[in-house]
């Protein structure tokens, strides 16, 4: 049986994950999920494929939508979530073309990571309904928050063992370069066992638990893959070289889905939770 064994969010875009035991799911994706993001001077995202360190800031929501933040050297910031209604500044930020506006943090907490990573500032998506899908693989009203380009990333273990007995077969005189890696090198949301290898390629539509899903495309991987997801440093040219290999769709390397929750045309509330067990179905094939 095909069940969720992760579940993983990542409040800022590329800190550290949070792993809970179960998780409510919005229209555009798991709450809390990449709502603040660090950009640049020009409003474009600041990620791990620039700054692999970032993903060693560790960060925890508070009820009321504010962050504690902390540096791995055990600084740490309380961060108050700005809003533009509120009359806070706003930054025109970018993700991969992709623009939308976004509420600025304080002075305080801006020079606070702007120490740790220069030229930076913080800002937070207060409106989930203001980034668009993109339309090619999305329906009317789809939107997404500050994730790279869909709400959710699903990955597989079945996929992942194929990958990483693919890895030791690359490098049979290599212990270190043949050592498996974890799922957490993929960053997924939704983490799904027992399942044959690279099987979610061919799913078009899943329920999961109480909740239906379509798989609209699959995930190209980056450089962030190459990066220690403990340490924030980058370990060599695995796994790309091995989907290069050994799993290349087109000119993409490949390792992942991407979907969209299902939702009543214009509802724009919480759609249900997702606990560790649920069973995944597949409801439509390619």
């Amino acid at each position: 049986m095909a069940q969720l064994t992760g579940l993983h969010i990542y409040p800022i875009k590329s800190a550290y994950r949070l792993s809970p035991a179960s998780a409510q799911v919005e229209p555009w994706g798991l709450t809390g999920d990449r709502r603040w993001m660090l950009v640049d001077e020009t409003g474009r995202a600041v990620t791990q494929r620039e700054e692999p360190a970032l993903g060693q800031i560790r960060v925890l929501p508070a009820p009321d939508g504010s962050l504690t933040v902390t540096a791995p050297d055990g600084d740490r910031i309380e961060v108050a979530a700005p809003s533009t209604a509120a009359g806070d500044p706003e930054v025109k930020a970018e993700v991969f073309g992709s623009f939308f506006t976004t509420a600025l943090v304080s002075a305080e907490a801006n020079a606070w990571f702007a120490g740790r990573f220069p030229g930076v500032r913080l800002v937070h998506l207060d409106d989930p309904l203001s980034r668009a899908v993109d339309p090619a693989h999305a329906g009317p009203g789809d939107t997404v928050t500050m994730a790279d380009g869909y709400p959710l990333l699903l990955a597989t273990t079945g996929s992942l063992a194929e990958l990483n007995a693919r890895i030791a077969e690359d490098h049979p005189d290599d212990e270190r370069k043949a050592a498996a890696l974890p799922m957490e090198r993929f960053r997924p949301n939704l983490v799904v066992d027992g399942t044959d290898a690279w099987a979610e390629d061919d799913w078009r539509r899943v329920r999961i638990g109480e909740l239906t899903f379509r798989v609209v495309k699959p995930c190209g991987r980056c450089v962030v893959t190459t990066t220690d997801q403990e340490t924030g440093v980058r370990r060599g040219p695995e796994p790309l070289r091995a989907l290069g290999r050994h799993h290349r769709i087109g000119q993409k390397l490949i390792f992942g889905q991407n979907l969209i929750p299902e939702r009543p045309e214009g509802f724009t509330g919480p759609l249900g939770t997702l606990h560790l067990g649920d069973e995944l179905t597949v409801l439509e094939h390619a």
